[in-house]
């Protein structure tokens, strides 16, 4: 017998997805065991504040890769949306899962189709900026507050009276069993998802080509062409930060469609950008939103943000 060792965030979600993977590698290779190591990083110690002011890059993967390197595990299960642009050196993404659903999700007791139908000034929560700025574009009334904190505790001050509503990806809803709880899922044109929400990766050593190999079966390569496009908007643009960015593509056959936006944080201005060609063009239109939403002072929003976050 084999013996992989996985490492993963203890979260419930992250612990999910770790699950969720050790099953699908044990069905391919039944000579295989696979062991989860659960781990702590510095996002999961970091719960008050907003994300952004906590340091930024590396928030929920720094302690997962530095094991890696160590040989302590082989392995490592991301959330491909908490991976920063450029890996370590000596490390790789060997594979990504057939992505969930990418789009935002309000959670509220309120009987709201959308986000225009909440009452006047209701308290919504999100940690997330890129959240918070698209919100505040469409309903500048509403109150927009940090939560921070994993799902069950995110839904337990929700039930708690705290807020009339919450944001959360609706990949992790319908991962831990919670889609009834979804009053409504946000469609892209209000609500650009970040990049890569909803898609699982798999993080190895560059050297270990067993490893690799076993892990490639479980490759979905549609999937891994849109997040390693929207991957590059954000990643040209501001690397791992937690800002208010938002990069989304979609295929169809062989269309590809790639949007972008990157916003004043009080919702005052969003900057966007659409392009829309063939699936090999899929890196360069990439590098084409990127560009498009520099000439249009992107670049001067995160610049700003940066400085002010230290």
């Amino acid at each position: 017998m084999t013996t992989l060792h996985l490492g993963t965030r203890k979260s419930a979600l992250a612990l999910w997805q770790a699950h969720h993977v050790r099953d699908l590698l044990m069905a391919l290779y039944p000579e295989l065991v696979v062991d989860i190591v659960p781990m702590t990083t510095e996002g999961d110690r970091q719960l008050s504040g907003p994300l952004q002011a906590s340091g930024g890059k590396a928030l929920f993967t720094k302690e997962l890769e530095t094991a890696l390197l160590e040989g302590r595990i082989d392995i490592a299960v991301h959330s491909m949306k908490d991976v920063v642009a450029e890996l370590p050196a000596g490390l790789t993404i060997g594979a990504i899962l057939v992505r969930e659903d990418p789009r935002d999700a309000l959670v509220s007791p309120l009987a709201a189709k959308n986000l225009r139908d909440l009452p006047q000034r209701s308290r919504i929560g999100t940690a997330s900026l890129r959240r918070a700025c698209q919100i505040r574009h469409i309903r500048p009334d509403l109150v927009i507050e940090n939560l921070r904190g994993n799902v069950n505790s995110r839904l337990a001050k929700l039930d708690a009276g705290e807020f009339a509503g919450i944001i959360l990806a609706a990949a992790g809803l319908k991962r831990l069993g919670f889609a009834e709880r979804i009053r409504a899922y946000l469609p892209i044109e209000d609500s650009l998802p970040a990049a890569a929400q909803g898609a699982i990766g798999i993080e190895c050593r560059s050297d270990d080509h067993e490893t690799k190999r076993r892990i490639a079966a479980l490759h979905d390569t549609d999937t891994a062409l849109c997040v390693e496009a929207e991957r590059i908007v954000t990643g040209v643009l501001a690397g791992g930060c937690r800002l208010p960015i938002a990069a989304f593509a979609s295929l169809e056959g062989e269309d590809f469609t790639i949007r972008g936006l990157v916003g004043e944080p009080d919702g005052s201005r969003l900057i966007t950008e659409t392009r829309s060609g063939k699936a090999q063009a899929a890196k360069a239109l990439a590098h084409e939103i990127a560009e498009g939403l520099a000439s249009q002072g992107a670049l001067a929003i995160i610049k700003r943000l940066l400085e002010t976050n230290g």
